[in-house]
């Protein structure tokens, strides 16, 4: 009796959060934290596409710093790993001697602005002071963070607050340095260090600067002092009247050898620079470089936690990229080092899309890092005895392959040649630019359509592509995966419209081929995944990909048959987020909202990890934040129920796809080199 009265009260506790939801609305621009248990507590990043900052569940601290580009061989297998940074962001505040931590504060709370890119943190000391913090990873200043703190004394009170700069892990040849810089006009301390990657291959340095509200030579006294050799602290203290209010800030740089020759110098400079600039400036101009991402948007009526989700992942898919970059998005982004921060297919097949949509010039950035390792694909594929370019399964700066030798993928998961030719074909269709396609586009069509010309093997009349493992990774050495097929006669079609357009010869080889590739099916009509399979579960989508986003299987007959064999031989556990997202987006084209929404749901929500609702890899909570599948479940939205993808000449166009039968209206604004915006409601 007692346990049903409990679940009773649970329930009624339930409804009444669902109706105050309803009544006042969710927040779609604002994810809050008000129990913070660092038990059940995953970071949440703050990035710009150069630094990844991920919160900490302790006030005034962050748990990493990632800077993007920065690999080196350690812990981790031979190959390149990413590397943690140097924790620019730590700060450690004593009030009245106290030094404050989660154990002796009350009140704590934290929330992130996805609007302005900002992570806020506050809490009570005592009944003596409140504390707000905030940081930002500056998006027009790539290599600069900022720390802002507001002390409010509500009784006289001394607190001191000190910025430490550690070594990272696996990094060697510390060096530190502290000065101060003192024109006549200013005082400007700098706390730098300087150190060596595991192998010394990279050079990364980071320097710290305090920024005060004094006016110059009413600063407060800094004390410097080394802890160890890997650690050391500049600090300050003040004195602060009832009623007062105390404001200032930190500004980090970090910066590496991937980058520039000389970072420690460049360190120090860019922290100069940001010093003498005034901090409200410096926000004001990273949240107007967020206020022009938000142009692309997503709107929807009917569902707030959706709308909330669906911004978190545009959000993450915005801050983890950035246009002009020689670096590519990794499956977690600058949100960790999960995968080692390799480039795989998640990339060009789940990222890409959304971005090329909304923000092509960053799009430019995810193609033109795969042609500026074009020739370490002809290499690879020159070394596995095949002709023109065969781009690694996992790849870091250098463009060879950085699969560690155990994992079969790095050897036979070939598709990710076709993956590539589909992303940089589609930059040209949405752009049109002629000159990308001449100097760029083409070199990486054509070559790897000569890759999959040797690769092919012909037998009575018929082109078998043989022994590879296939999207759906549990399908290893196998011949003809349907997938892998596909995305090469797409790569032979591309090759030769790109051919057409420049007025070069046409290959009737690669028309011969792609024409005449297999693709077979299963005894009751369904397409056949690869030529042994005879109904395994399956990790991933492969053959639904035909559909979209390859658009090979056109038929609405076959597309449903296909969908609802495969989508029950996905198991419910251990599954790749974007996988659903694929069923989700075929199900609302072929009219079935609630089905649809079903999978939609089962996309993302089940791995979603507290208390800002990251979203992990697998419902088992693993490497988080996942973009590739918040990649996926934006294509269901975008290219599934608001029914905007390309149309047959890469002209934007709308279908009439279904909605779920409670969201009223969705609305993607921005689309397009025309800005342009489109809705489909909902009819009943």
């Amino acid at each position: 009796m007692h346990n049903f009265y409990t679940i009773y009260i649970r329930i009624q506790i339930l409804l009444l959060f669902c109706f105050c939801c309803f009544l006042y609305g969710q927040n779609s621009w604002v994810i809050e934290a008000n129990n913070i248990d660092p038990k059940h507590y995953t970071g949440i990043s703050v990035s710009n596409g150069m630094i990844g900052v991920v919160s900490s569940p302790e006030p005034l601290k962050v748990s990493q710093v990632i800077l993007a580009g920065v690999y080196d061989q350690y812990g981790r297998g031979r190959t390149s790993n990413f590397l943690s940074g140097f924790n620019l962001l730590d700060l450690n505040l004593t009030i009245d001697g106290a030094l404050i931590n989660q154990n002796n504060i009350s009140n704590y709370r934290q929330k992130l602005d996805m609007k302005k890119a900002s992570f806020t943190g506050s809490f009570d000391y005592k009944d003596i002071a409140t504390v707000e913090y905030s940081y930002i990873a500056v998006r027009n200043l790539p290599n600069n963070v900022m720390l802002n703190v507001s002390i409010k004394a509500k009784k006289k009170i001394n607190f001191g607050a000190e910025s430490e700069l550690k070594l990272p892990p696996g990094f060697k040849e510390n060096q530190q340095f502290y000065s101060e810089i003192t024109p006549p006009h200013a005082k400007i301390p700098l706390l730098t260090s300087f150190a060596k990657s595991p192998t010394g291959r990279i050079t990364m340095a980071a320097s710290n600067t305090f920024v005060f509200p004094e006016r110059h030579g009413e600063e407060p006294k800094l004390i410097y002092y080394k802890k160890d050799n890997e650690q050391h602290a500049m600090k300050f203290s003040r004195e602060l009247e009832a009623s007062r209010v105390y404001t200032f800030s930190l500004v980090g740089t970090l910066i590496s050898s991937a980058q520039v020759q000389d970072p420690l110098n460049y360190a120090e400079r860019l922290s100069i620079y940001s010093n003498l600039q005034d901090v409200t400036k410096i926000k004001a101009k990273h949240e107007a470089e967020w206020e022009k991402l938000w142009e692309g948007d997503i709107e929807i009526e009917g569902d707030p936690q959706v709308q909330q989700d669906v911004h978190n992942m545009l959000y993450h898919l915005y801050s983890f990229s950035r246009e002009g970059s020689d670096t590519s998005l990794s499956p977690v982004g600058l949100s960790g080092v999960g995968y080692n921060g390799h480039i795989f297919w998640d990339t060009e097949l789940f990222m890409f899309k959304p971005l090329l949509f909304f923000k092509p010039e960053i799009a430019k950035s995810l193609v033109d890092y795969r042609f500026n390792r074009l020739k370490a694909a002809e290499d690879n594929a020159r070394i596995y005895g095949y002709k023109g370019a065969m781009y690694p399964w996992e790849s870091a700066v250098s463009g060879e392959e950085e699969t560690p030798v155990w994992a079969l993928t790095g050897t036979y998961e070939h598709h990710i040649t076709g993956d590539i030719a589909f992303a940089a074909w589609h930059y040209y269709l949405y752009t049109k630019d002629i000159q990308w396609l001449k100097e760029k586009g083409w070199p990486m069509l054509e070559k790897t359509a000569k890759f999959w010309e040797s690769r092919v093997d012909k037998k009575n009349g018929k082109y078998h592509i043989l022994n590879v493992v296939a999207a759906d990774e549990w399908a290893e050495n196998v011949d003809n995966n349907a997938y892998t097929n596909a995305i090469a006669k797409l790569n032979f079609e591309y090759a030769n419209e790109a051919a057409k357009i420049l007025k070069l010869p046409v290959n009737k080889n690669w028309e011969n081929i792609a024409n005449n590739l297999i693709f077979s099916k299963l005894e009751n009509g369904v397409t056949r995944e690869h030529d042994s399979y005879i109904g395994q579960k399956i990790k991933q989508a492969d053959v639904n990909l035909l559909a979209y986003p390859l658009g090979i299987i056109n038929s609405k007959e076959q597309i449903l048959k296909d969908l609802l064999y495969y989508q029950d031989k996905v198991p419910h556990e251990k599954t790749p987020a974007m996988t659903k997202s694929v069923f989700a987006l075929l199900h609302s084209r072929l009219g079935n909202g609630k089905e649809a929404y079903k999978w939609f749901k089962e996309s993302y929500e089940p791995n979603l990890l507290p208390p800002f609702r990251v979203l992990a890899e697998t419902a088992e909570g693993d490497n988080p934040y996942f973009i590739t599948g918040a990649g996926g479940t934006l294509q269901a939205v975008i290219m599934g129920f608001a029914g905007v993808d390309f149309g047959s000449i890469g002209t934007i166009v709308q279908t009439k796809n279904a909605l779920p039968p409670h969201w009223k209206k969705i609305t993607v604004k921005g689309i397009g080199m025309q800005k342009q915006t489109f809705s489909n409601s909902f009819v009943r």
